[in-house]
């Protein structure tokens, strides 16, 4: 009976041909994401005369810093990077202040407006660039806003702002409707139960939407590269398709090293908050 009792509680484990297939297909993933970076830092350290070889090597025969030279002499990428930089937070911390009390409505108030909310969030991004860069071009015109970092921020949040809404709402209603109650007996108003306990407890949720947005702002191209005409604002996506020839053709050296430095933000960025995205959202939240 014991034996019986232990299988219907826990399951049917698969077996060893199984878990190894599991496994072996979790590297073959890996291998298949890394495969395209481990390429990019191995080109991008290869001397000329390597990188028109015809049997290529993983490792660089002859590893040289000339590529990173080469494209800083180029480009102006230390000027794009900031503007990189300035317009991805930005649009990253409006989006995030603008999506979470807009979160907590959806999610808390649930009626016909709020579900017809979440379906537009969903459809909206469906929308292809093209339809959306000719009325975006007329009302940042409007605004004077063409040619700017702030509007190209503001684009940016707009676009970001429908999906960091959809997962913002799903933390929110993770979050257990006893903890407001509680606050809202001590009489705290919504307001103050939104900033002081709601708030706090979707850190985890609020880093990784964060991240998100980052994220799209700093690899975004099609829009900064109609919106931003001068070379003094543009940003680090658009720069990098300098390196490309009249003909097309690329300088494999200097853009593969302009590529890597411009990756890792990203890593960093993500190497540093990936304890708290994974972290318990309401770790110690409900006392016993």
């Amino acid at each position: 009976m014991s034996g019986t009792h232990t299988r219907g509680r826990t399951g049917i484990r698969p077996g060893r041909p199984a878990r190894a297939g599991q496994y072996l297909a979790l590297l073959a993933y890996l291998v298949f994401l890394a495969f395209p970076f481990l390429w990019l830092i191995s080109t991008a350290f290869k001397p000329p005369r390597e990188l028109a070889s015809l049997h290529p090597t993983w490792i660089p025969k002859d590893p040289t810093l000339a590529n990173f030279r080469q494209a800083f002499d180029e480009q102006p990428l230390l000027r794009a990077a900031v503007n990189s930089v300035l317009v991805a937070l930005s649009a990253a911390l409006v989006a995030v202040l603008i999506a979470t009390p807009m979160a907590y409505v959806m999610a808390r108030h649930r009626s016909l407006l709020s579900r017809a909310a979440t379906g537009w969030v969903v459809i909206s991004q469906a929308f292809p660039f093209v339809l959306l860069i000719i009325p975006l071009f007329l009302i940042l015109k409007n605004l004077h806003l063409i040619n700017s970092l702030p509007g190209l921020t503001l684009v940016y949040v707009v676009w970001s702002l429908p999906f960091a809404l959809w997962m913002l709402v799903g933390y929110v209603r993770a979050v257990p409707r006893e903890l407001e109650e509680a606050a809202a007996v001590d009489g705290a108003g919504k307001l103050r139960t939104l900033v002081s306990v709601t708030a706090p407890l979707l850190a985890p949720g609020l880093v990784a939407t964060a991240l998100f947005a980052f994220i799209t702002a700093w690899n975004e191209f099609f829009f900064a590269l109609v919106l931003m005409k001068t070379p003094e604002r543009q940003t680090l996506p658009v720069v990098l398709t300098h390196f490309l020839g009249a003909e097309g053709v690329a300088d494999l050296g200097p853009l593969a090293a302009a590529a890597f430095l411009a990756t890792l933000p990203s890593l960093v960025i993500f190497a540093l908050i990936q304890r708290r995205l994974t972290g318990g959202m309401l770790a110690g939240a409900v006392k016993s």
